[in-house]
């Protein structure tokens, strides 16, 4: 017991004890996620690609609520030409995020994968939904024209091509 002034307080020091012993793993393993993503960070801009790939997995392996180890894996399995991989890693990031613009990010290289593994209409809808949440990324409007034209240029591809079989 502990007394202070006209209050005495119980202190319990076995569940203090506990409680700090409980605190220190969780501290190391969100210490482990950040060292990890730093090192992916590192090895990305070596353009190490499928090294920083798996560093940012180690970092989800130790935070699977890592919103950044799972956009910045993304980034690396795309860079990797891996992009059905890394649109799934989007998506995943998108359902984790709360920031609209982290969302928006998320839905413009969604639309960047997309587009890259040639699901044109796919990515025109992942466009729209980034500028939907983030209305200024001149880079989402101008993906977003270039894949509609794109769509555009395919449509009468196969118009074309469908005139030449009737006849």
């Amino acid at each position: 017991m502990f007394r202070l002034g006209n209050y005495s307080i119980e202190i319990n020091y076995q569940l203090l004890i506990i409680c700090f012993l409980l605190a220190v793993p969780i501290t190391l393993y969100s210490q482990a996620e950040r060292k990890y993503i730093r090192q992916g960070n590192r090895e990305y801009g070596k353009e190490k690609f499928s090294e920083s790939e798996i560093s940012y997995m180690r970092a989800i392996d130790n935070n699977t609520g890592s919103p950044d180890a799972v956009f910045n894996t993304g980034d690396a399995l795309y860079k990797q030409k891996k992009y059905e991989d890394a649109g799934k890693q989007f998506i995943e990031n998108h359902n984790m995020n709360d920031d609209v613009k982290k969302k928006s990010a998320s839905l413009y290289n969604l639309g960047n994968s997309l587009l890259m593994a040639n699901k044109v209409q796919e990515s025109i809808d992942a466009y729209k939904g980034s500028l939907k949440l983030y209305p200024d990324n001149l880079e989402a409007k101008y993906n977003l024209a270039y894949a509609q034209d794109l769509l555009k240029e395919q449509q009468q591809q196969q118009q074309q091509q469908q005139q030449q079989q009737d006849d």
